[in-house]
């Protein structure tokens, strides 16, 4: 399954078994999936995740929503766009030699350092993150730098890269320094020129990322994420479980919360991935989809803070929370998840109006179940449906 294709030196040139060229990967080549490296570089990155989720749902829990909120938001960027930036490259340049594999293990451990910084970084103290976040952002301009030595074709756009980034870094190093009061304001305009990077990068002349692999690598991610949405609920669950007289309620909001998070699997991976990108490379279509994937990885890891707090609810162990807080904490996420996917990969003008229509619909039926007796297992059903729809209708259908 992770069999790469060999990189074959000249005769004669020299090059050790440990070190190949740097050079752009074919974008049409054959049997193109994820290495055994970007396995190991999600499942580390996925500890971030976990830990972004897991202060969410405390910040929920004591009732400050809007602190817990823009903070996830904050941290999950940092999370995603070393995750994704590091993708993009891989697809395009990934030569799986000693040098790669160690500048890759840098990154890694940037990413973990970033995810020791989470819990301190929603308490207003983003010193460790950053910390974490511009080791693995120079991890990275290293591998731009390398790969402009080695491909004279893809050098200008390399070149805006690792420059982009490394004057990027320098900001957020000054961003510890700025007051208190500015660095939300600060925080987005860093964010949106971080974003301007690969625009402006990409368009002196684009990277040779693979539809199929990006595709994959994207679904991985998300495949991870909606694992550790089990792992945090059932976690709680175990938890509850332990105070006699709610095992009743827990079992069955384990099977809605089931239901719910197989739902969305279904419908994320109903559509293959790469048919958009097949389609339209243009820089517009790739940046739209590459960069909506925010909100699917974040609404997803969301969700299991809020089955986390439905948990806590259900056992009557939640003091500062009503109901219906407690209930959009879930709602909101998934709704946001359906939207997402039927923006990135159904489209509002999709051919099978039932479909089309029923992403948004639903997701309005899912926040409206917030006002239910039993939101997390109305918004299951909801979900459940609209696989049904999605089955029914997309029944002979090409798919992509």
């Amino acid at each position: 399954m992770t069999e790469q294709p060999p990189y074959p030196s000249r005769p004669g040139s020299g090059i050790r078994v440990w070190y190949r060229p740097m050079r752009s990967r074919d974008s049409s080549e054959h049997h193109r999936v994820a290495t055994p490296l970007e396995l190991l570089f999600d499942l580390c990155f996925v500890v971030a995740v976990g830990q972004a989720a897991a202060q969410l749902h405390h910040a929920l829990a004591e009732g400050h929503i809007g602190h817990g909120v823009f903070s996830f938001a904050l941290v999950f960027f940092g999370i995603w766009w070393g995750w994704l930036n590091f993708s993009w490259f891989a697809s395009a340049f990934d030569t799986d030699d000693v040098p790669y594999r160690l500048v890759t293990l840098v990154q890694i451990a940037g990413g973990l350092t970033v995810a020791a910084g989470v819990e301190r970084a929603f308490d207003g103290d983003f010193r460790v993150m950053v910390a974490g976040y511009v080791l693995m952002r120079l991890a990275m301009v290293v591998q731009w730098l390398r790969a402009s030595r080695s491909d004279p074709g893809c050098r200008p756009s390399a070149l805006r890269y690792a420059a982009g980034i490394a004057g990027c870094q320098v900001l957020w190093v000054g961003y510890l320094w700025l007051p208190h009061g500015l660095q939300p304001v600060a925080f987005f305009v860093f964010a949106v020129l971080e974003l301007a990077v690969p625009i402006w990068a990409e368009s002196r002349r684009g990277t040779t990322w693979h539809p199929h692999h990006i595709a994959e690598r994207y679904g991985l991610f998300t495949l991870i994420v909606l694992g550790e949405v089990i792992l945090g609920a059932t976690n709680a669950i175990k938890e509850g479980t332990a105070e006699p007289g709610h095992i009743g309620a827990l079992i069955s909001l384990a099977a809605a919360a089931l239901v719910l998070v197989f739902s969305m699997w279904w419908l994320y991976f109903d559509r293959p991935g790469h048919a958009r990108l097949v389609r339209n490379r243009g820089l517009l279509t790739t940046m739209s989809w590459g960069y909506g994937h925010y909100f699917i990885f974040a609404s997803a890891a969301a969700v299991g803070a809020g089955l986390e707090v439905a948990v806590a609810y259900d056992t009557h162990t939640l003091h500062d929370v009503g109901g219906i807080a407690a209930a959009l904490a879930t709602t909101v996420p998934v709704a946001v998840f359906l939207l997402s996917v039927w923006l990135l990969h159904i489209g509002p003008t999709n051919e099978c109006r039932p479909i089309a229509v029923g992403f948004p619909v639903t997701a309005v039926l899912v926040v409206a179940a917030s006002f239910t007796p039993a939101p997390i297992h109305v918004a299951a059903v909801l979900a459940a449906a609209l696989v049904a729809v999605t089955v029914v209708f997309a029944h002979g259908q090409p798919q992509g």
